[in-house]
């Protein structure tokens, strides 16, 4: 991994379709972003018809490749400022709240919380009823009692936000671009 000079975005995929397009657009309009793909977000880029070659020269594109998720190593170098996890499975939530670190997005996600990076997570199953995004249509989705109390104890995470709707999300994003930029500048990648 480069030496990174300035500190990072760094961006979690799962294997959600929920504002998956609006999140691929969230992280083109950051600067200085380490993408990480899930294998199950790359199966969701297809399915969405994106490309991840189509994403902006200063996003670097790290792939669940490695059994132990080598990219994590940045965040003990203090290359990120913040994680991101958008958007964030069921599935994902509920190993983020019992710990399970077993594919590239739960490992950073350890990783970041171990190292004290700001956390947030925008996470698809926040209501008893939910009109998302399919492939090719808008469906209805009915997120499940557990699902819902997994969120629920996310919340409770220190140094984790959980964003509950795309416009908490974006807020989310603005307000640590605002806290950032009142930080003395450091240099460039």
């Amino acid at each position: 991994m480069k030496k990174v000079v300035t500190p990072r975005w760094g961006w979690a995929l799962t294997g959600s379709g929920h504002f998956f397009t609006e999140c691929l657009d969230i992280i083109r309009s950051l600067d200085h972003v380490d993408l990480f793909v899930s294998r199950a977000a790359a199966e969701v880029i297809r399915m969405y018809k994106h490309r991840l070659e189509d994403m902006p020269d200063h996003v670097r594109v790290f792939k669940d490749t490695t059994a132990s998720s080598v990219p994590v190593g940045g965040f003990y170098h203090s290359y990120y400022h913040t994680l991101i996890v958008a958007p964030a499975t069921s599935n994902t939530v509920a190993k983020f709240v019992y710990g399970i670190s077993d594919n590239l997005a739960t490992n950073v996600f350890a990783q970041a919380g171990k190292c004290r990076v700001p956390t947030v997570v925008f996470a698809c199953d926040t209501a008893p009823e939910l009109e998302t995004q399919a492939p090719d249509r808008k469906v209805m989705v009915y997120p499940r009692r557990i699902d819902l109390e997994n969120t629920d104890k996310l919340k409770t995470f220190e140094g984790t936000q959980v964003a509950e709707s795309l416009a908490a999300l974006h807020e989310a994003v603005e307000r640590r671009r605002r806290e950032l930029s009142a930080r003395e500048p450091i240099g460039n990648v």
